[in-house]
């Protein structure tokens, strides 16, 4: 993942680009993150920056953790995410990243945790097509055949079949910035992200 930022997705609405078409954007309140550890090849085998979104009381976590976001001023963070970028060598311990690192009209990379549906039916989890639903049909909405009683004699692995739908780790790509609201620490992504109202999302730059 490149370098980007912690945000929380406030919902959606319709700006005017600048050439007069409708676009429906996502909106999205992106930072400001705080760096919390930077992670060099020498001591971690890897390069990447650790950083931390919604500022929480630091009595509220236990002494480590608490110790561990006190490098970086007197304020605990309620999301921590790393971004692993070879970029890293301009930010140190404390600095603080803000929509500055995007600019308009780029393509992004939005990942978030899809709205969770619970127990679903085979229809609305995989698109299925119903049965009759006519007088004397016994298959409405359920599953149909999901392996032969005589060989195999057992439903294969990864078959698709009523259960949990959503909670899924989801990433939106080639999503463009429409505009950004530097001042509300806002930003407008066209089109559609992952997750409910509120929910915590993460926008980097396209990989490197």
């Amino acid at each position: 993942m490149a370098l980007g930022l912690i945000g929380r997705k406030l919902g959606m609405t319709q700006v005017f680009s600048s050439d007069g078409e409708l676009v429906a954007v996502s909106v999205i309140e992106a930072g400001p993150c705080v760096v919390l550890q930077k992670k060099t090849p020498e001591n971690d085998g890897y390069e990447a920056l650790q950083l931390g979104y919604g500022q929480k009381k630091l009595d509220k976590f236990n002494k480590p953790l608490a110790g561990h976001m006190k490098k970086a001023g007197d304020q605990g963070f309620r999301h921590l995410r790393e971004f692993r970028s070879g970029k890293t060598g301009a930010y140190a311990v404390g600095d603080q990243i803000a929509l500055d690192i995007f600019e308009n009209g780029e393509q992004v990379e939005v990942t978030g945790i899809t709205k969770g549906k619970g127990y679903a039916g085979n229809i609305k989890r995989w698109g299925f097509n119903r049965g009759p639903m006519s007088h004397g049909s016994k298959f409405h909405r359920v599953v149909g055949s999901i392996g032969s009683s005589a060989y195999p004699s057992r439903v294969f692995k990864g078959k698709k079949m009523p259960g949990h739908l959503g909670c899924d780790r989801m990433t939106a790509k080639n999503i463009r910035i429409v505009d950004k609201r530097q001042a509300e620490n806002i930003i407008l992504v066209k089109g559609v992200v992952p997750g409910p109202k509120n929910g915590i999302v993460v926008i980097s730059k396209k990989s490197d």
